[in-house]
């Protein structure tokens, strides 16, 4: 997902601003490491899913650039019931509360089935 994403341009690029001036402006870069090599992005984030390094265990604390699974009790509290489909999402967007940190939850079709992966939470400016 994230190199889809990137190849997409479908992220926030700092350095593409028309506030900026002309030599502060760069085109989109090439690589991901080409990206967070610029001090801007890293300050900034892409306010994506690029922004997401690491999946945390349900037990380990918030963390900078990480996303944590929704647990089934969070899910059951949040929302009423641990199969949560785009319905529910209103429900458990409060889980993200702290900034450069995001969650993810499974979603379910209208039979139960499991059909997507939604992330959500707070990067960049």
């Amino acid at each position: 997902m994230r190199q889809r994403v990137f190849l997409a341009g479908d992220y926030h690029w700092v350095r593409g601003g028309d506030w900026l001036s002309e030599e502060e402006r760069r085109p989109r870069p090439s690589t991901l490491d080409e990206l967070w090599a610029d001090e801007w992005a890293q300050h900034s984030g892409t306010r994506s899913i690029l922004d997401v390094f690491h999946v945390q265990r349900e037990d380990e604390a918030p963390e900078i650039c990480a996303v944590r699974p929704v647990t089934a009790e969070e899910a059951r509290r949040a929302a009423g019931t641990d199969r949560l489909t785009h319905a529910h999402l209103p429900a458990i967007q409060d889980l993200a509360r702290e900034r450069w940190y995001g969650r993810c939850a499974v979603l379910h079709d209208d039979r139960g089935t499991p059909r997507e992966i939604y992330f959500w939470g707070w990067s960049g400016d």
